[in-house]
C-alpha cells in the first residue's frame, strides 16, 4: 500500500478498491507506516526553510513566493549565510527557468553565491543588468557571474564590459552606444526573469554606495535613499528616487526593471530589513529569498505599516 501511494502515486480510493477495504482503513495503515518508520519522508533542500515565516511574509507583501532561511546561530559567519541563501535562490531558478526565458543578473555577492550553486539550467540567454564595480577582482565581477551561468545554460551571453559608475552623463551615453554594450542594453526589454540583490544605502551594503565618494553618498541619502537594486534607488515608501546618479551608471533603467514579469530578489541580514521593506513596497519583486534575521523585523515593518488594499 505504501509503495502504491508514495511511489506510484495511486490515490487512497484506488488502493482501497484494490485491497478490498475502506479508504479510511487505508489512511490509517499509511499513517501507521509513517509512525513505525516503515516510510520516511525527507526534503532535499539546500538549507532549512522557515515555512511559516515564509508564508507570513508572502501574504504581508502579496508576493508569489518567499523562501526564508531558518534562523542561524548568533555566531554563524555571514559568508555561510550568504552561501545558503544563494543556494536557495539557485535551486529556485533551476526549477522555474524555461528555454523561453531571457534571464537578467545584477552583480552582488549574494547573486554571485547563487551562480556558484547553479548546476543546471535550460538553454536560454543570460543578460548582465549593470556594469562592473571598480576594485573587484575578476572572479567576483558581474561579467564573470554572467559567464558562469552561461556556461551552465549553454545560451547566449550578453555582458557589459564597462564600469558601473561613470564620471558624467556624456561618457555614459558614449559607452551605452558602443556595439557590445548596446547589444546588451537591447535585451533589457526582452527579459522574462531577473535575479537581483537588495542593498541598503550604507557602507558595505550597496554596490553603488561603495562606488561613490562621500559627498555623493551624503547627497543621495539626503534625498531619502533607503534601498538600491541594480543601481536604481528607492525611498522608504518604495518610490523610485530620481537623482543625478541615473545618468552616470551603466545599468538597466527603473522602467525596464519594473517591466520584467518575474523578479527574484535576494536580501538578507538584519541591516537590510528596512531596505527590503522599501523594495517590496515598490511592486518590483515577485519572489523574495531571505533569512530569518531579516524576515523577523521585516514582518514587524509590514504589520506596523500594512500595504494599501
Amino acid at each position: 500500500m505504501a509503495r502504491r501511494f508514495y511511489v506510484q502515486g495511486a490515490s487512497k480510493l484506488e488502493i482501497a478498491d484494490e485491497f478490498g477495504m475502506s479508504r479510511f482503513k487505508v489512511a490509517r495503515m499509511l499513517d501507521t507506516a509513517l509512525d513505525t518508520g516503515l516510510v520516511r519522508i525527507e526534503f532535499d533542500l539546500p538549507a532549512p526553510i522557515d515555512v511559516e515565516l515564509s508564508d507570513d511574509i508572502r501574504r504581508a507583501y502579496r508576493l508569489d513566493r518567499v523562501l526564508v532561511l531558518e534562523r542561524a546561530s548568533e555566531t554563524e559567519p555571514r559568508e555561510i549565510v550568504r552561501k545558503q541563501v544563494g543556494a536557495l535562490a539557485a535551486r529556485l531558478l533551476e526549477e522555474i527557468a524555461t528555454p523561453d526565458d531571457v534571464i537578467g543578473l545584477s552583480w552582488a555577492r549574494s547573486v554571485n553565491a547563487m551562480t556558484e550553486a547553479i548546476r543546471t539550467l535550460p538553454r536560454c540567454p543570460i543578460v548582465q543588468l549593470c556594469g562592473v564595480q571598480a576594485g573587484m577582482d575578476m572572479r567576483g565581477r558581474s561579467v564573470e557571474t554572467v559567464s558562469r551561468v552561461t556556461s551552465v545554460s549553454g545560451g547566449d551571453s550578453y555582458p557589459i564590459f564597462g564600469p558601473l559608475v561613470l564620471p558624467d552623463r556624456r561618457t555614459t551615453e558614449i559607452l551605452r552606444h558602443q556595439p557590445g554594450i548596446a547589444e546588451t542594453f537591447a535585451q533589457f526589454g526582452k527579459l522574462t526573469k531577473a535575479v537581483v540583490s537588495i542593498g541598503s544605502w550604507e557602507a558595505g551594503e550597496s554596490t553603488v554606495y561603495d562606488a561613490l565618494d562621500e559627498a555623493e553618498r551624503a547627497a543621495i541619502a539626503a534625498r531619502g535613499a533607503t534601498a538600491e537594486v541594480a543601481a536604481r534607488l528607492f525611498d522608504a515608501d518604495g518610490n523610485s528616487l530620481g537623482t543625478g546618479l541615473a545618468h552616470h551608471v551603466l545599468a538597466i533603467s527603473h522602467e525596464e526593471l519594473m517591466s520584467v514579469p518575474e523578479v527574484i530578489a535576494i536580501g538578507y541580514s538584519r541591516p537590510k530589513a528596512e531596505a527590503v521593506d522599501a523594495v517590496l513596497r515598490s511592486g518590483l519583486v515577485s519572489t523574495l529569498v531571505t533569512d530569518a534575521a531579516a524576515a523577523v523585523p521585516l514582518l514587524e515593518l509590514a504589520r506596523a505599516r500594512p500595504l494599501p488594499s
